[in-house]
């Protein structure tokens, strides 16, 4: 079931044990010297072998990201990890070793073939991410729960699979309950799954399997409706308008306002809030809409306008490049001519003068390609400073919100007042909590108390909106900021370009006066 410690000493994944597979199974003879030379690149290795090396902790593989096969059977491996950064892994054979636990592969989804054979795990698990599994080999192990493969079910690619040599394997079922609970299995145990057998597997648990495909749709639609709401909030938080499409905003004010429990108490206050003809709450709620609309709005805009700047820039460097390149096509083609002249003259002073001709026709072609480099660098000022205009345009809402605050607050405060009148006289019919009552001991009291109220509102609804202009200003300066970075880039790189150009002609130049000279 699992292999023992061996007398040598067990061992981790190390440098020295990594360089010597690669070395052993890369070339060999003069193109393995090569290599060796020139050194091992470990990012380009697509196959490696480390079986039979007394393994007991794998380790130090993160720069083998282009590998597609890894050989780590007949080790005595206790846990799987290590393997995170192999996403390009598509054969892993982990068999003949002491692992109990399947874990560490999430990051494996490319892989199509996995061997677990002779080891000691107990429980099929967590292996969700291997969506594109075809092979898997899972015999001699410790699965004693045959229900335990209708997890398998979530792997929709898998078409082989061994399980003999497990508990579950002597279960008078076991052939059928699989054939039945994995419908797209072609090979059990390395043997073709005929049609009988499916047959009777179909038959046999046909109303488990009834339920149970019910039960995964249901699963599939929560899933789809989950992931649905995801990206829809991914939007709205891109809009900085998430939660503003509902009463999010009017509730939340309430329920971080302690004043508010004991205010809903006077008489009057719940037809304020909730009463649809006063509409303190409908309105409210409205008006958050209108700024989630006019986010999304903007947001959307904002696309467009990110969208069509990048297009704007792209077509004037390319412009501009095709005049650069046209204006060099054009100078190369007379300067071959003048240095197949240039090598044939013999005259001194003719060719001096040839050659001083020839520097200024360089310069002149240096001053024209800067020009036009300069020409770049202004018209691109110009689209980013329009880009920088259209884009700081920011939502101005939520005034509409403090003024529907305001007016209840009066409100509010008029029915305050007035009940602190009727508790005077004790003409007061409604009963009221105590705590309530020890608001109305005074005018200062009440009315503190529904400022206070006020206030909290107040502060929630600024709070909201500074977040909102925040986060996009935010957004705007950073995405500026990388727009004038990688214009400095270009420049500095296409200047860069131009001046080893030049410099390219003048030595070709220096050249020939030298060779004149000598």
């Amino acid at each position: 079931m699992s292999r023992l410690y061996d007398t040598v000493e067990p061992s981790v994944v190390d440098e020295k044990m990594l360089q010597k597979a690669v070395e052993e199974q890369g070339p060999q003879d003069q193109a393995g010297s090569i290599a060796k030379e020139e050194g091992i690149q470990y990012g380009e290795v697509c196959q490696l072998r480390l079986d039979y090396r007394n393994i007991l902790k794998i380790d130090h593989l993160w720069q083998f990201t282009a590998l597609t096969k890894l050989q780590l059977d007949n080790n005595i491996i206790e846990k799987i990890e290590g393997l995170d950064c192999l996403t390009n892994l598509v054969w892993l054979d982990l068999s003949f070793n002491n692992i109990e636990v399947i874990e560490g592969l999430d990051s494996l989804v490319k892989l199509e073939d996995l061997s677990l054979y002779n080891n000691r795990i107990s429980v099929i698990e967590n292996m969700d991410s291997l969506q594109q599994l075809q092979v898997l080999s899972l015999g001699n192990n410790c699965l004693a729960q045959l229900d335990n493969v209708v997890y398998l079910r979530r792997l929709k690619r898998l078409r082989t699979l061994n399980l003999a040599g497990n508990p579950i394997h002597k279960d008078e079922n076991y052939k059928t309950f699989i054939t039945a609970y994995l419908p797209n299995l072609v090979y059990l145990d390395f043997r073709l799954l005929d049609e009988q057998t499916r047959e009777v597997a179909c038959v046999q648990y046909q109303y488990a399997i009834e339920e149970m495909t019910q039960n995964e749709a249901q699963e599939v639609q929560t899933q789809a409706e989950l992931r649905r709401q995801a990206e829809e909030l991914q939007l709205h938080e891109a809009a900085c308008v998430e939660f503003l499409n509902g009463s999010f905003l009017f509730d939340s004010m309430f329920m971080e306002d302690p004043e508010a429990a004991k205010l809903a108490y006077l008489p009057g206050v719940a037809q304020l809030l909730l009463n649809p003809l006063l509409t303190y709450k409908s309105q409210f709620v409205a008006y958050c809409q209108q700024v989630f609309e006019v986010g999304l709005a903007q947001h959307e805009r904002r696309e467009a306008d990110v969208g069509a700047f990048f297009d704007c820039v792209h077509d004037a460097v390319t412009d501009n490049q095709e005049r650069a390149a046209q204006k060099v096509a054009t100078f190369e083609k007379s300067r071959r001519e003048v240095l197949g002249e240039l090598q044939q003259l013999s005259d001194a002073r003719l060719l001096e003068t040839r050659l001083a001709e020839s520097s200024e026709e360089v310069n002149q072609l240096c001053d024209g390609l800067m020009t036009l480099e300069l020409q770049l660098v202004d018209q691109l000022e110009d689209i980013i400073k329009d880009f920088e205009r259209t884009i700081s345009d920011m939502v101005n809402g939520f005034i509409e919100c403090r003024d529907l605050e305001n007016n209840h607050h009066e409100k509010l405060l008029e029915i305050a007042v007035a009940t602190l009148e009727k508790v005077a006289k004790n003409e007061l019919e409604e009963d009221m909590p105590d705590d309530v009552r020890m608001l109305f001991v005074d005018k200062d009291t009440v009315i503190n108390a529904v400022s206070a109220s006020h206030d909290t509102h107040l502060l929630k609804i600024d709070n909201r909106e500074d977040e909102l202009v925040t986060r996009i200003n935010a957004w705007t300066a950073a995405l500026v900021e990388k727009i004038h970075n990688q214009e400095v880039q270009r420049n500095r790189k296409r200047v860069s370009e131009i001046h080893n150009y030049i410099d390219y002609l003048k030595d070709q130049l220096d050249d020939l006066g030298l060779q004149e000279a000598l």
